[in-house]
């Protein structure tokens, strides 16, 4: 558990659901859920047991998830998508005429 500071959890890039849901446009439950269903990862947990999220990484992913449920992909199908590595193309060709 962490016991930093506001101020110097902000300089490490962590923040909290309710800062990270801000920052990317959604309620925090939808991160809540998103971390429970491990499409995004809980970076620590604060003494107050509240989920801390690196600012840069999550906001990624959001950024990536927003743009799988937008091409019609299921949160099963968009964590498998996620789970590729970064140099392999996806395979399904969701969303994508051929």
């Amino acid at each position: 558990m962490v016991t930093l500071k506001r101020k110097d959890r902000l300089k490490q890039g962590l923040l909290k659901s309710g800062e990270i849901a801000a920052k990317a446009g959604v309620l925090p439950s939808t991160i809540r859920y998103y971390s429970n269903l491990a499409l995004i990862k809980i970076c620590e947990y604060t003494q107050g047991r509240y989920r801390l999220f690196k600012e840069s990484e999550t906001l990624e992913k959001m950024s990536k998830i927003k743009e799988f449920k937008d091409k019609g992909l299921t949160l099963e199908e968009i964590r498998k998508e996620l789970e590729l590595p970064q140099s392999q193309t996806p395979t399904t060709g969701y969303g994508e005429e051929q």
